[in-house]
């Protein structure tokens, strides 16, 4: 299998955790957000970018960028339906510091 093209990120979470009030954290499941599919998310829902122009922001390719929105879509509505906990971490990325460059996560 081909290795994953890293990913550019240029907004990490403050918070990485989100839950519903109704459980404490540690009995709930949990979704794992990764770090690019949150990227996705706020440049396409919350930035009203178009898929291209997002895509060309993280440096991927349009299809790429569905994929990863439409994964982040699905565990998201997970969490919401399922009354899960969203924590968001990981991910094949590199995130943009303006003042030292690339940052690999």
């Amino acid at each position: 299998m081909r290795p994953k093209k890293s990913r550019l990120v240029r907004c990490v979470p403050g918070k990485r955790c989100f839950k519903p009030l109704c459980k404490p954290l540690n009995k709930l499941e949990v979704v794992s957000l990764s770090l690019d599919e949150f990227e996705a998310m706020r440049l396409a829902c919350f930035e009203g970018l178009k898929q291209v122009d997002a895509a060309k922001l993280m440096q991927i390719s349009r299809p790429t960028f569905s994929r990863i929105i439409t994964s982040a879509h699905r565990k998201i509505a997970d969490g919401f339906v399922n009354s899960k906990a969203i924590r968001i971490a990981g991910g094949c990325c590199r995130i943009i510091n303006t003042r030292r460059g690339y940052v690999t996560v």
